[in-house]
Formats: C-alpha cells, structure tokens, sequence
C-alpha cells in the first residue's frame, strides 16, 4: 500500500504552512512546505519581490511531485504547501502524483493582507500579493480533487479538513 498526498493550497498568507503542519501532526502525516523546494533563482526573485512567471515554476512543480512519490512510495502520506495557484500547475501536480487530493484556504484580498501585516516573520509586498490574486484560477467544479476551505481559524480549517478527509475515507 502506498502514501497519499494532500496539498494545501492558497495564495501567500493564506495560512497553508500552518494548518499543513497542524494536519501532519494530528494524523500522522509527513509535513513539507513547498516553499523549502524551490531552487535559488526562484528564492533570490520572491526576496527581491519580483513575482515568478510560469517558466520559473514548473521545475519547482516537478520538484514537489517528485519529492511527494518518493515519500508515498514508502507508504508515507505526505501533507504538503503548495500555493498550485493555476490549474495548470495543480494538473503538473497531478500528473506526478497518483494518490492526490487539495485543500484550497480560500480567503479575500482584504483577510489576507490583513493576516500577512500581523505577522513578523513574513515579509511580502502588497504589490506581490496582489499579483498572486490576480494569477490565481480558484479550482473549477470539474476539478473534483479540490476541497476548499473558507479561511477562518486555523482550529476551524483543521476540524473542516479532518471531516472532509474522513467522509472520503483519503
């Protein structure tokens, strides 16, 4: 039998790295924040606040689908963040991983800036989160592996996340 992967999705500030954690540690899962995947182009772009093109992300994608099969192919389910902002690059994600499911934290421009000013440890310029609002193609209805989340609390989203996990039996 092999892992599973769920990757929790959002725009930056979307909480995804904090509820990952929490989902990871209540069940027993792996926690990976995909952010600790990219390569150094891509981290030296996002500290000078230039947003990445498409073409700076695939690499990253595979990346993560990759690291995902490793862990499922250890019967290690996975739990991982992953802005996976397009279609485009959830599909890259799903052409890489077999057994996949999303969460998508989905909150307004307004909660999020909000939430991002709050915290210290995070910079990111209004200008970069408002170009990941822009770039974001929220999960279409026929994308049927993607679950969405209203941004609440993190306690709220984790009881949300562990319901919708245990109806599907993922």
């Amino acid at each position: 039998m092999q892992g599973k992967t769920i990757i929790i999705m959002g725009v930056s500030g979307s909480g995804k790295s904090t509820i990952g954690q929490a989902l990871a540690d209540v069940r027993g899962y792996r926690f990976m924040d995909g952010d600790d995947l990219h390569p150094p182009a891509n981290i030296k772009k996002m500290h000078a606040g230039i947003p990445l093109a498409d073409e700076d992300r695939w690499g990253w994608l595979h990346n993560i689908a990759s690291r995902a099969s490793e862990l499922n192919a250890h019967n290690i389910t996975a739990v991982i963040a992953c802005s996976a902002l397009k279609e485009s690059y959830r599909n890259v994600l799903r052409q890489g991983i077999n057994d996949l499911l999303f969460f998508y934290l989905k909150g307004s421009f307004e909660q999020i800036h909000k939430f991002l000013e709050s915290r210290s440890m995070h910079f990111m310029p209004i200008d970069l989160l408002k170009s990941q609002f822009d770039s974001l193609q929220e999960p279409a209805a026929d994308e049927r592996d993607c679950i969405t989340i209203p941004v609440t609390s993190p306690e709220q989203e984790l009881k949300e996340m562990q319901r919708s996990l245990d109806l599907s039996g993922f």
